[in-house]
């Protein structure tokens, strides 16, 4: 029932990503009396500055991280934008407001707090307990001392105290809470008649006089990305598999050196009676063992089918004898070699003599046997050739990696001579643009996106390296860029297309298009709107075009459409019916509210929506707070941070 809440919370994601407090994993709890500073800076509080260096850095630290957390999907030119940037300078700067204000309130955490705060930290404990080796060794393996690392948790413990108190007690009062719970079930019986475009667009009547106004108004919504033509060369699996032919011999070799995994080996299954003897025993001892054993293995030779009694009953071996002395199928290796000599020297339901292991004396009996059972090659022979192939391809792949990266160096102004040595196929592919690839239509023949390759040439370091000044500018090979581990590329730009606008000859069957469903939705406005304005006149009107009622609410809105349904729920709940409209994409939607029945509350769920509401309301102070530090500590920015935050003088961390 809360879909309808988060869907109209966009001002609540906004002050999450403004307020929420920045992590000190990006740039550390920093000593709020810095000195001053001739360096550049990028703003102020209370005079004391965030210096273009600290900015740098900490969006150095910010974009590693993203690097480790998407790997090869990692895109700075994605995430290292002025939107991101600004954001970094709005939590460096409130953050230094925090500690500001934690040092003049003289906040402060004892030590009590924070030893309860690290031994809560699962990553220091042991078993659910705080242990002491842990935390030294976690803190070792980041280079920090526990008197450092105490300190700065100290530091952002106080600095927490600014704000938690505030969001923590933020309550909002039940009927506030039952207000929007009753808003939320509210029920209205609904009936609607649609006004679609598709019934208007014969009407429509588009001349080329309009294409040219709407072409020299509009011209720049159809403006085509500046583009890259690439050529390159791909080094996979399939690529380094290429004319690898298996020989019958080989294949043989392999079927015989690795039989077990194409089958299964003979299993023996056995019984044993155990008597103890242990390595200091004494001459008496080893003797009486000796002879109850030999008497033991006369009695089972004599019965064999009473050998698991006889385990039963003398068997010392506590792990077998309550089952009668099985030892299960075994497995080579398993047991002691001179027991294992011994069981394959006998032939089913045959019992040994005494038989000496490091463990004792034992009486042996082979209680089953299944032979051995192996797929013929002639079934597993494509498998193994495909193994081989792997294996070859492998190694294969390693040397032409090797001479791949060398090649393209030696002649940074071609790759045809490493597709020669390689035996690899020059490709080519257009409409590769900086953050994206074009679509077909943009990007003409040729177009990446509707290659067999798209996967790998939609790739963020890929189109870095193709945007980078010595690849687009100076025309030379790409580094080799790894996209996975068993596949890699090399580019170079073959041709470049700057951003442009296409003529109007070549954009008039688009805008025509765009213009017929322009006018036609809006005659189905007009025509829907005439509608409305009539039957709000004559309440009580034929039905006709109406499709049958159903019940709605804010919560259950039966997929009407969030404009029809806002509609819907705004319309006076007396006199009924009443009547509402709503465009709905290119549609005209009137809908008649024929019953109204109000909210219901439940406890349980009135509960949850108090707690949403009341972290909400939390936010909410806390921004508010924070507007009011930052008023206080006369924040300002620095005129010079404008270049960087556009990313004037900022180079691309392509990494």
């Amino acid at each position: 029932m809360f879909e309808f809440i988060r869907n109209h919370q966009r001002w609540m994601q906004l002050i999450l990503l403004i307020l929420i407090v920045p992590s000190f994993a990006f740039f550390g709890v920093q000593s709020y009396s810095s000195f001053m500073s001739e360096e550049p800076k990028m703003a102020t509080v209370a005079g004391h500055p965030i210096t273009q260096r600290e900015y740098d850095q900490a969006r150095r630290n910010q974009l590693d991280q993203y690097r480790q957390m998407m790997g090869a999907r990692f895109d700075a030119a994605a995430l290292d934008n002025p939107a991101m940037r600004q954001r970094l300078l709005d939590q460096m700067i409130d953050q230094r407001v925090l500690a500001a204000a934690a040092a003049d309130n003289r906040f402060s955490v004892s030590d009590e707090t924070l030893r309860n705060t690290i031994a809560s930290n699962p990553a220091v404990q042991e078993d659910g307990r705080f242990s002491a080796e842990r935390y030294r060794a976690a803190l070792a393996a980041q280079g920090l001392s526990p008197a450092a690392f105490e300190a700065n948790l100290r530091a952002q413990l106080a600095v927490d105290r600014v704000l938690q108190p505030v969001g923590q007690s933020a309550r909002v009062p039940g009927t506030v809470t039952a207000d929007v719970e009753n808003a939320l079930t509210e029920s209205r019986s609904v009936r609607l008649r649609r006004y679609a475009a598709t019934d208007y667009r014969s009407q429509v009547q588009v001349s080329d006089a309009d294409l040219q106004t709407w072409y020299d108004a509009n011209k720049q919504q159809f403006q085509v990305p500046e583009q890259v033509k690439a050529q390159y060369l791909v080094l996979d699996e399939a690529a380094a598999s290429a004319g690898i032919e298996v020989k019958d011999e080989d294949i043989q070799r392999y079927y015989d050196q690795n039989k077990s995994r194409f089958g299964q080996p003979e299993r023996r299954r056995a019984s044993h009676i155990m008597i103890e003897l242990p390595a200091n025993a004494t001459d008496a001892q080893r003797k009486a063992a000796q002879a109850k054993a030999e008497d033991l293995a006369k009695q089972a030779a004599a019965d064999p089918a009473g050998f698991a009694e006889l385990a039963k009953k003398n068997s010392q071996d506590a792990g077998s004898a309550a089952k009668g002395g099985d030892l299960g199928w075994l497995a080579p290796g398993v047991i002691a070699p001179a027991l294992e000599k011994a069981i394959d020297g006998l032939k089913k339901d045959q019992v040994s003599g005494v038989v000496q292991s490091p463990y004792g004396l034992h009486i042996l009996k082979l209680t089953d046997i299944q032979p051995a059972q192996f797929k013929p090659l002639a079934e597993v022979k494509s498998q193994i050739v495909d193994e081989i192939r792997k294996q070859i391809a492998a190694s294969r792949f390693s040397d032409m990696a090797t001479k791949l990266t060398s090649l393209v160096y030696d002649q940074r102004d071609s790759l045809q001579p490493a597709a020669d040595a390689l035996g690899l196929k020059l490709r080519e592919a257009g409409g590769i643009g900086r953050t994206e690839l074009l679509p077909p239509d943009q990007a003409g023949p040729g177009s990446a996106a509707a290659s067999p390759d798209s996967s790998l040439l939609d790739s963020p370091r890929l189109r870095q390296a193709l945007f980078s000044p010595e690849v687009l500018r100076d025309k030379q090979n790409s580094g080799v860029i790894e996209l996975s581990p068993d596949t890699m590329l090399v580019v170079r730009v073959a041709g470049l297309t700057p951003a442009h606008v296409p003529p109007l000859d070549q954009l008039k069957d688009k805008i025509r298009a765009k213009l017929v469903d322009e006018r036609a939705a809006d005659a189905a406005a007009k025509a829907g709107e005439q509608a409305l304005e009539t039957l709000r006149k004559d309440p009580a009107a034929s039905l006709d075009g109406f499709a049958p009622a159903v019940d709605v609410s804010r919560d259950n809105p039966q997929n009407l459409s969030r404009p029809v349904l806002d509609a819907v729920m705004r319309a006076p709940a007396k006199p009924l019916p009443a009547y509402a409209g709503a465009r709905e994409s290119s549609d005209y939607v009137i809908a008649r509210v024929e019953k109204v029945e109000a909210g219901k509350n439940d406890p349980s769920v009135t509960a949850t929506l108090n707690q949403q509401l009341s972290s909400a309301w939390g936010q909410a102070e806390d921004a508010a707070v924070l507007k009011v530090l930052r008023e206080q500590y006369k924040v300002q920015i620095a005129p010079e941070a404008a270049k960087v935050l556009k990313g004037d003088d900022i180079q691309t961390d392509a990494g």
